[in-house]
C-alpha cells in the first residue's frame, strides 16, 4: 500500500488561571483508514526548553505506560505501551518551534481512542489532545437534496499559526480540480472550475479563526463527490485537512405528489367558495437610482363596489390613499407625500402605483389593499421594489480626497439648487444662486466638500476631502428648480477601507503608519483618537501634550515628528486586545482647518499561557 500520510492540527487555547491547566479539542476526530501513518499535533507555546514529553491514552486507564515517552534527550521505550513500540516517533526531534508531533505508523482499529499529549518545562506544563478512529471510510459523509439553497462542508485548522496560509479546496475528478482557494489577501479564483463559479464561498476571516469551511449554494446532482481542504504555507509542506464526501439526492416525489393536489384543492375553493379571484403574491419591481419614477403594478378582474384603495409599505405607513373617487393626501405619510399617482382605472381593476424618484430608502414591500362599502376586502396584493444605487465608490482611508461622480445627460435650466446628503439626511453639501452654501452645511461636512460648476452639461459630481470609515453610506444628490420641484434624483454609494494592523498580545509595541507625500505646513497640529473619540497622542506647537492624553494611553505613546516626507505614525507600548480599535490621525492647521486625516485598525491577538502546578485530570470535561 502506497504511504498515505494523514495531517491533523490541535490548536490548544490557553487561558490564565492559577494552579491549573486546560486542553480542548479544535476538531473532534481524525479519521484514517488501517494501514495508513497518521501525525498527530502538538505544540508547546512557552518558547522555553522542554525538559519531558509524554503521549498517553486516557480512555485505557494505563496510568504507567506511554503512547510514547521523551525525556533525557531519548524516548524512552521501557514504559511504553507494548501495542506502540516501534511505531511512534517525533516528527522534529529539535521540537522547532515548540513541535513535539508525532507519527503513529502502521494504524489498526485498536489505536481508536483519546490520545492526550502534556510537555513539561521549567515553569509550566502544556496539555493538548485529539481524538483518533481508525476506519475504512475516512470520509466525513454530508447528504443534501438538488435544489436546496446551500451546504457548508466542513473545514478547521490552526492557519492563524503559518506564515502567508492558503487554503484550496478541490474536486480531483473534475479538470481543473480547484474549487475555491483563499489566501491571505481574499479568495484567488482564477484557476477555480467553472461548473463552481458565482456558488462557492469563505467566511471574511477564515485565516484568522481557523474555521476553513466552504459554503456552496443552489446545488446540482453533479456536485455530489469528493471535496478535499488543503492546507499550504510558505514554510510547510502541504497539508491535506480533510476530505467531506458530498452526496446530492433527487428530491422525493411524494411532496411534489402532495403539492399538486394541494395547489389543485386551492383553485377548486377559489372558483367555488369565492365569489372574485383572489390572488396574493410578491411581484418585485428592480429600478435604478435617478429615475424619474416607477410603476408597482397591480391589474386584477372588475370589482364592484370599490370604495377605497390603500396602498402601505412594509412600517404600515400609508404610501397612497383612493378614497370616494378622489386621493386622499392628508391621510399619507410625510415621506411619500408629493410623491405618489395613482391610475383612475378602477372599473377594469387597474389599482397600479407610480412612485416619484425613488431612491435607495424606499427599498420595501408595498402592499394594496381594496376595500368595499362595509370596510371588508375585496383583495390583496404585495409588491416589492428593490432601487439599486447610481455608483458604487471604494477608496483607502487616508486618500487627500475622493469624487462621488453624478453625471447627466438630462438638459437642465441654469437657475438649479442642487443638495447632497448623506445617509443621516445630514446636508454634505448646498449649491444654490449660482454659488455655494456653506451656511446650510451640517459641521462635520464644512470644509471637506467642492462641487464642479458644470450644471449646464450636468455635471454634479462631489468631491469630499479626507475621506474616513465614518463616511461610508449612501449619498443623496437631488436636484431643484427655482420652484423647488425636484428635477432629478440620484445615489452614490461610498466605501472606505481601512488598513488593519495585526500583532499577538504580549509585544513591546506596535506601530501604526501613517505616511503621506503630501506638502503640509510645519505649523501642523496632530490628534491620535480611538473609536470612542478619546486622546490617544496629541502633538502641538512643536511638542507633544500629553496633559491632553487620555489617562488610559498616557505614558504609552510616542509619535515620529518628521514633516518632510511626512511620518506621524504613532507607537503604542505594550498592547492587549483593550486597544482593539479604529484609530483616527487628523492633522490641523494652525486656523483648526483639517488638512489630512487617516484611519487605522489595530487588532491585538490575545495569547493566554496557562501555570499548570495542580494536573488536569484526564476525564475532566472540557
Amino acid at each position: 500500500m502506497a504511504e498515505l500520510t494523514t495531517t491533523f492540527f490541535i490548536f490548544t487555547v490557553l487561558s490564565t488561571f492559577p494552579l491549573t491547566a486546560q486542553g480542548f479539542y479544535l476538531n473532534p476526530k481524525l479519521r484514517v483508514k488501517p494501514g495508513e501513518n497518521v501525525t498527530l499535533h502538538c505544540y508547546d507555546l512557552s518558547c522555553a526548553a522542554i525538559t519531558k514529553i509524554q503521549w498517553t491514552r486516557p480512555d485505557l486507564k494505563s496510568e504507567d505506560e506511554y503512547v510514547f515517552l521523551y525525556r533525557d534527550n531519548r524516548s524512552d521505550e521501557e514504559c511504553q505501551l507494548p501495542s506502540y513500540r516501534g511505531r511512534v516517533k517525533l516528527i522534529d526531534r529539535q521540537q522547532t518551534d515548540g513541535d513535539v508531533s508525532v507519527i503513529l505508523t502502521n494504524v489498526n482499529v485498536n489505536d481508536t481512542g483519546t490520545y492526550k499529549c502534556e510537555t513539561s518545562n521549567e515553569r509550566k506544563k502544556f496539555i493538548h489532545f485529539t481524538h483518533l478512529m481508525v476506519t475504512d471510510s475516512v470520509f466525513q459523509p454530508v447528504t443534501v437534496y438538488e435544489g436546496e439553497e446551500f451546504v457548508l462542508l466542513p473545514c478547521e485548522f490552526p492557519t492563524f499559526r503559518l506564515d502567508e496560509p492558503t487554503v484550496v479546496w478541490s474536486r480531483y475528478d473534475l479538470n481543473p480540480s480547484t474549487v475555491h482557494q483563499r489566501q491571505q489577501r481574499g479568495d484567488e479564483l482564477k484557476d477555480q472550475n467553472q461548473l463552481y463559479s458565482s456558488r462557492t464561498s469563505m467566511k471574511t476571516f477564515a485565516l484568522e479563526t481557523g474555521d476553513l469551511s466552504l459554503n456552496l449554494t443552489k446545488l446540482l446532482r453533479s456536485d455530489s463527490g469528493t471535496y478535499t481542504c488543503t492546507v499550504r504555507s510558505s514554510r510547510r509542506r502541504e497539508d491535506r485537512v480533510t476530505d467531506v464526501r458530498l452526496q446530492v439526492k433527487v428530491p422525493p416525489v411524494w411532496p411534489k405528489v402532495l403539492l399538486v393536489f394541494l395547489v389543485v384543492g386551492l383553485l377548486i375553493w377559489c372558483l367555488f367558495i369565492c365569489v372574485r379571484p383572489y390572488f396574493k403574491s410578491v411581484y418585485r419591481v428592480k429600478v435604478d437610482s435617478g429615475v424619474k419614477s416607477v410603476q408597482l403594478p397591480f391589474k386584477t378582474f372588475y370589482l364592484c363596489r370599490v370604495v377605497r384603495v390603500e396602498w402601505s409599505d412594509y412600517i404600515n405607513r400609508k404610501v397612497h390613499v383612493y378614497q370616494n373617487s378622489s386621493d386622499q393626501p392628508e391621510e399619507q405619510d410625510i415621506l411619500y407625500r408629493g410623491r405618489t399617482e395613482m391610475k383612475r382605472n378602477l372599473k377594469p381593476g387597474d389599482f397600479s402605483l407610480t412612485l416619484k424618484y425613488p431612491t435607495f430608502i424606499d427599498n420595501s414591500i408595498y402592499t394594496c389593499t381594496v376595500y368595499k362599502k362595509e370596510g371588508k376586502k375585496l383583495t390583496t396584493k404585495q409588491v416589492e421594489l428593490r432601487v439599486k444605487v447610481y455608483k458604487v465608490v471604494k477608496v483607502d482611508s487616508g486618500k487627500e480626497s475622493v469624487q462621488l461622480p453624478l453625471e447627466t445627460t438630462v438638459h437642465l435650466p441654469e437657475d438649479v439648487s442642487v443638495e447632497w446628503r448623506d445617509r443621516h439626511n445630514r446636508k454634505v453639501h448646498v449649491y444654490q444662486s449660482s454659488s455655494d452654501q456653506p451656511e446650510e452645511q451640517h459641521e462635520y461636512y464644512r470644509g471637506r466638500t467642492e462641487m464642479k460648476r458644470n450644471l449646464k452639461p450636468g455635471d454634479f459630481s462631489l468631491t469630499l476631502k479626507y475621506p474616513t470609515g465614518i463616511d461610508e453610506g449612501i449619498y443623496t444628490c437631488t436636484v431643484y428648480n427655482k420652484e423647488r420641484d425636484i428635477l432629478m434624483k440620484k445615489q452614490v454609494e461610498l466605501l472606505v477601507e481601512v488598513y488593519r494592523v495585526e500583532v499577538d498580545s504580549g509585544v513591546e509595541s506596535v506601530q501604526l503608519p501613517f505616511k503621506t507625500t503630501s506638502d503640509l505646513p510645519e505649523d501642523v497640529s496632530v490628534e491620535w483618537r480611538d473609536d470612542n473619540k478619546r486622546k490617544v497622542h496629541v502633538y502641538q506647537n512643536g511638542s507633544d501634550r500629553p496633559e491632553e492624553q487620555d489617562e488610559y494611553y498616557r505614558g504609552r505613546t510616542e509619535m515620529k515628528r518628521n514633516l518632510k516626507p511626512v511620518d506621524f505614525s504613532l507607537t503604542l507600548k505594550y498592547p492587549t486586545d483593550r486597544d482593539n480599535s479604529i484609530y483616527t490621525c487628523t492633522a490641523h492647521s494652525r486656523e483648526r482647518n483639517i488638512v489630512i486625516m487617516k484611519q487605522l485598525g489595530l487588532w491585538v491577538k490575545e495569547r493566554i499561557e496557562i501555570s499548570n502546578e495542580t494536573p488536569l485530570m484526564a476525564d475532566q470535561p472540557v
